[in-house]
């Protein structure tokens, strides 16, 4: 190893997700060396508190001593293995039983039949964009390929993933989205309402909506319809009220599959098992990954339907093989760590803790933050919130595209010892801490966070006038 800064060696040698080239050569990196709870420590010492749980993941907090041993004691058994042509080992076998135990008890999809392991949510949405048209292809309706997805959302970042994520900014210089992806307006009623339009009106509209899209595009070309539960990267957007009931009759009614990216919102992230159930989605398709395991290790998981199943089996001998799977899918030593991440959620009761602590946050931050100027919405369920910014409140009037006042404010927050996100959708800072988080922690990261506003107030407002 050269002996020179980890900061240039940083520069010199790494090349960053999600970050701008300019400003990492100018400002460098953020590293970090230790983490526990709640709170993570960078290699000079500062300690902040995580209310991101990294990204969306780590649900029973850092340094899980159980965890750690039951990778430890997998590793030394079969350190490897996969699963390509019918090979398996015991504990993949007993997480997809449990994790269909789950889907079917706690996510509202009684009708989920085999699960199939990748090791990112991207991979499982790319897998689940793969299947449905496997599936019309099966029986007999080549044409019906097309994905229906929604502004806002996020899937994952590969060629077809990321061409389901309705977010912009992930398709610019990368020619996404590709053929076959439709997408229909963002579902976020603080927003997107017409004025004096009722939530129940909105509902009604966004589905009109999706109901004129499948008619112009053609039924015949629809396989799916693609939606997070409770949309995560792009703003913490609840869905309307009535909305997943009124969409899953619609889709019916088309012969469209409803894939649940449940890639943020599983393990109870919102209070519940699955955002699935809280919203009465009865997905044909699930799609898991992060809370699986609490990013412990890279797993991922596609769950589907019976009636799916039954027609992959029914085509079986005449189609031949599968011909789709991941070197590491099915890793037997990541399956070990979802076992004692599973074990730690349901023998703390982080389920409930979740919706406990999670109303308790969104009190404090809508008794500390609210009343700030340029502060328009603060909402959340379970530990997802958000706190959202707009340039006049009495209009929500939105700042101008690209000032990013809630980049001020995190870069801030971050100074002050707390860690949000800066969505890249719209202007919202987002609350995702580990389940495990006290209600002192979440004391201490509203009143920096809040501070951390008030001290940039300057900045927005001349953001604001600009």
């Amino acid at each position: 190893m050269r002996n020179i800064a980890f900061e240039d060696m940083d520069r010199q040698s790494l090349f960053h997700p999600m970050t701008s080239i300019a400003d990492h050569l100018r400002n460098g990196p953020a590293i970090y060396s230790r983490a526990h709870g709640v709170w993570i420590q960078t290699h000079d010492g500062r300690r902040l508190v995580d209310m991101g749980a990294g990204l969306w993941c780590v649900n029973v907090g850092y340094g899980r001593e159980e965890i750690a041993e039951a990778a430890k004691e997998a590793m030394l058994n079969l350190s490897y293995y996969h699963l390509f042509g019918s090979a398996s080992n015991e504990l993949s076998i007993t997480l997809a039983d449990r994790l269909l135990g789950l889907a079917r008890d706690q996510g509202g999809a009684e009708s989920m039949s085999k699960v199939f392991f990748g090791t990112s949510g991207s991979e499982a949405n790319d897998t689940a964009f793969k299947l449905v048209r496997y599936y019309n292809n099966l029986r007999g309706k080549e044409k019906k390929k097309k994905i229906i997805s929604r502004l806002g959302g996020y899937h994952g970042v590969t060629l077809a993933s990321g061409s389901l994520t309705g977010i912009p900014a992930y398709h610019h210089a990368f020619d996404m989205p590709i053929d076959g992806v439709v997408h229909v307006s963002f579902p976020h009623y603080y927003s997107q309402a017409d004025e004096g339009e009722s939530e129940a009106d909105f509902t009604d509209r966004l589905i009109a909506e999706i109901e004129l899209t499948i008619e112009q595009e053609g039924a015949d070309t629809i396989a799916g319809f693609i939606a997070e539960p409770l949309i995560g990267t792009g703003g913490v957007a609840i869905p309307p009220a009535g909305y997943f009931l009124k969409l899953r009759r619609l889709l019916d009614h088309y012969d469209i599959l409803l894939i649940a990216d449940e890639v943020i919102t599983g393990f109870g992230r919102t209070g519940e098992w699955f955002g699935s159930k809280k919203y009465s989605c009865s997905p044909d398709i699930m799609t898991m990954a992060k809370g699986l395991t609490s990013a412990y290790f890279p797993v991922s998981a596609v769950v589907v339907s019976q009636g799916i199943w039954d027609m992959l089996e029914a085509a079986s001998e005449r189609n031949g093989v599968v011909m789709h799977g991941f070197t590491y899918g099915g890793h037997p030593v990541g399956a070990a760590v979802a076992h004692s991440n599973l074990d730690i959620i349901e023998r703390e009761k982080l389920v409930s803790l979740s919706a406990l602590r999670g109303d308790y946050l969104l009190a404090r931050l809508r008794e500390h933050v609210s009343d700030l100027d340029f502060v328009g919405d603060v909402r959340g369920t379970g530990l997802m919130a958000a706190v959202e910014f707009v340039a006049d409140k009495s209009t929500r009037r939105n700042f101008r595209n690209g000032c990013g006042p809630h980049r001020v404010v995190a870069k801030k927050a971050a100074e002050y010892g707390v860690l949000t996100r800066a969505l890249p959708y719209i202007d919202v800072n987002s609350f995702s801490p580990p389940l495990t988080i006290s209600e002192e922690e979440i004391d201490e990261a509203v009143n920096r966070y809040s501070a951390a506003i008030k001290a940039v107030l300057p900045d927005l407002r001349a953001l604001a006038s600009g």
